[in-house]
Protein backbone atom coordinates (compact mmCIF):
# COMPACT_ATOMS: atom_id res chain seq x y z
CA UNK A 1 0.00 0.00 0.00
CA UNK A 2 1.25 3.61 -0.86
CA UNK A 3 1.61 5.89 2.75
CA UNK A 4 -1.88 7.44 0.68
CA UNK A 5 -4.10 5.13 0.67
CA UNK A 6 -6.28 3.73 3.48
CA UNK A 7 -7.06 0.23 4.85
CA UNK A 8 -10.15 0.84 6.00
CA UNK A 9 -12.65 2.60 3.06
CA UNK A 10 -16.37 3.12 2.99
CA UNK A 11 -17.40 0.98 0.39
CA UNK A 12 -20.48 3.46 -0.59
CA UNK A 13 -18.30 6.32 -0.49
CA UNK A 14 -14.65 5.30 -0.91
CA UNK A 15 -13.35 7.60 1.56
CA UNK A 16 -12.07 6.33 4.86
CA UNK A 17 -14.39 5.09 7.67
CA UNK A 18 -14.25 6.40 10.90
CA UNK A 19 -12.61 4.54 14.25
CA UNK A 20 -15.97 3.63 16.01
CA UNK A 21 -16.99 2.02 12.67
CA UNK A 22 -13.78 -0.03 12.23
CA UNK A 23 -14.33 -0.66 16.24
CA UNK A 24 -17.92 -2.50 15.45
CA UNK A 25 -16.68 -3.89 12.28
CA UNK A 26 -13.54 -5.65 14.26
CA UNK A 27 -15.78 -6.03 17.36
CA UNK A 28 -18.39 -8.36 15.80
CA UNK A 29 -15.88 -10.35 13.89
CA UNK A 30 -14.11 -11.35 16.75
CA UNK A 31 -17.54 -12.05 19.04
CA UNK A 32 -18.43 -14.24 16.03
CA UNK A 33 -14.83 -16.10 16.36
CA UNK A 34 -15.50 -16.27 20.16
CA UNK A 35 -12.93 -13.63 21.53
CA UNK A 36 -13.71 -11.49 23.78
CA UNK A 37 -12.75 -7.23 24.32
CA UNK A 38 -10.98 -6.85 20.58
CA UNK A 39 -10.59 -3.45 19.04
CA UNK A 40 -8.55 -0.76 16.79
CA UNK A 41 -6.46 -0.49 20.06
CA UNK A 42 -5.34 -4.53 19.97
CA UNK A 43 -4.48 -4.23 16.29
CA UNK A 44 -1.91 -1.33 17.63
CA UNK A 45 -0.48 -3.36 20.21
CA UNK A 46 -0.71 -6.45 18.05
CA UNK A 47 1.16 -4.25 15.54
CA UNK A 48 4.10 -3.40 17.91
CA UNK A 49 4.44 -6.75 19.61
CA UNK A 50 4.87 -8.29 16.08
CA UNK A 51 7.48 -5.60 14.77
CA UNK A 52 9.07 -5.87 18.08
CA UNK A 53 9.68 -9.51 18.08
CA UNK A 54 11.10 -9.21 14.07
CA UNK A 55 13.34 -6.03 14.67
CA UNK A 56 13.72 -6.03 18.51
CA UNK A 57 13.56 -2.57 18.24
CA UNK A 58 11.57 -0.53 20.80
CA UNK A 59 12.96 2.83 20.07
CA UNK A 60 11.31 3.18 16.71
CA UNK A 61 7.85 1.98 18.22
CA UNK A 62 8.43 4.67 20.86
CA UNK A 63 8.20 7.33 18.57
CA UNK A 64 5.68 5.62 16.48
CA UNK A 65 3.26 4.93 19.59
CA UNK A 66 4.36 8.25 21.04
CA UNK A 67 5.64 7.15 24.57
CA UNK A 68 7.94 8.86 26.77
CA UNK A 69 10.28 5.76 26.79
CA UNK A 70 11.64 2.25 25.41
CA UNK A 71 10.60 0.58 28.72
CA UNK A 72 6.94 1.92 28.34
CA UNK A 73 6.53 1.01 24.97
CA UNK A 74 7.91 -2.74 25.90
CA UNK A 75 5.48 -3.06 29.07
CA UNK A 76 2.43 -1.39 26.63
CA UNK A 77 3.00 -4.34 24.12
CA UNK A 78 3.43 -7.15 26.79
CA UNK A 79 6.74 -7.86 26.52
Amino acid sequence: MDDEEYVFRSKRTGVPIKRIQVYRILNQAANEAGLNEVGTHTLRKTYGYHFYQKTKNASVLKELFNHSAPSVTLKYIGV
